[in-house]
C-alpha cells in the first residue's frame, strides 16, 4: 500500500504526450517508514535512457523492490530525487505517472474473470484483435486456445487452474497492451519450468523492444542481454 503522505501536487505537471520514458534517481536515500532506522538505499544515482533496458541484481534485501517502488511513487525518499522525463516524480499527478508504467510482478494478480478480461484489464478499451496480438507478444495465445473455451474460459479465483508459467504469460500480455512508455520487470522465473521459462523469457525481450525497462534480474540469461547491469548490495550501487 502507499504511504499515507503521498499526494497529487496543486497544479500537477503533465506528462508529454509522446513520452520517451527517461527514468532519474539522484542521490536517492530511503527508509521504510515501518523501519526508519534501516536505510533501504543509500545515495542512489541512476540513469536509464529511453530505450534502454537496465538490469537490477543483488541479494534479496538489496534493495532492488525499493526502486520499483519509489518510481511508482508508493513512497517518496527522504533525499534525493526520483524522476521520469525528467519531471520531479512529487510534481506528478500519481495516477498520470503510473499510467505511464507497466509493471510485472511475480505473481502477478488475475482474477475470475475470463483469459481476455484478464488481458485486456491492461486496456480496456483495447479491441479483441488487440488482445490476441498482446497474446502472441507474450507467448500466451497458444496455451489460451487450448483452454476449454479459448479467451472465453473464465479463470476461477486467481487462475488456479493455470501453471505459474501461464500465470506470468498473461500478466505479460496485459502489460504488453498497456503499451506504456516504462516498463518495472520483476523477472521472477523461480516458479516457472524450464519451457515455461523459455517462453516467458522470449515474452521479456519482446516486450523491451521498444520501452524503457528496468529488469530485477534472477537469471544470468536476462543479465547478459541488458545494455546495463547495476549491482544492488545494502541499499547502494557497489557496481
Amino acid at each position: 500500500a502507499e504511504g499515507a503522505d503521498i499526494k497529487a501536487p496543486e497544479q500537477p505537471v503533465a506528462l508529454p504526450a509522446d513520452m520517451h520514458g527517461s527514468i532519474g534517481l539522484e542521490g536517492v536515500s530511503f527508509a521504510y517508514p515501518t523501519r526508519p532506522d534501516t536505510m533501504a538505499l543509500r545515495d542512489v544515482s541512476l540513469n536509464v535512457e529511453p530505450g534502454q533496458t537496465v538490469a537490477l541484481v543483488g541479494p534479496s534485501g538489496a534493495g532492488k523492490s525499493t526502486v520499483f517502488q519509489l518510481l511508482l511513487r508508493l513512497y517518496d525518499p527522504q533525499s534525493g530525487k526520483v524522476s521520469v522525463e525528467d519531471i520531479d516524480a512529487r510534481d506528478l499527478d500519481p495516477t498520470d505517472l503510473r499510467h505511464a508504467i507497466s509493471i510485472v510482478q511475480q505473481n502477478a494478480p488475475l482474477f475470475a474473470g475470463t483469459a481476455r478480461d484478464n488481458i485486456r484489464f491492461g486496456d480496456p478499451s483495447a479491441s479483441d484483435a488487440d488482445v490476441v496480438e498482446a497474446a502472441k507478444a507474450a507467448e500466451a495465445h497458444d496455451f489460451i486456445v487450448a483452454l476449454p473455451e479459448g479467451y472465453d474460459t473464465p479463470l476461477g479465483e486467481n487462475a488456479a487452474t493455470l501453471s505459474g508459467g501461464q500465470r506470468q504469460r498473461l500478466a505479460i500480455a496485459r502489460a504488453i497492451l498497456r503499451k506504456a512508455p516504462i516498463l518495472l520487470l520483476d523477472e521472477a522465473t523461480s516458479a516457472l519450468d524450464s519451457e515455461s521459462e523459455q517462453a516467458v523469457q522470449q515474452a521479456f525481450e519482446t516486450m523491451a523492444q521498444d520501452r524503457t525497462t528496468l529488469v530485477i534480474a534472477h537469471r544470468l540469461a536476462t543479465v547478459l542481454k541488458a545494455d546495463r547491469i547495476i549491482v544492488l548490495e545494502d541499499g547502494e550501487i557497489v557496481d
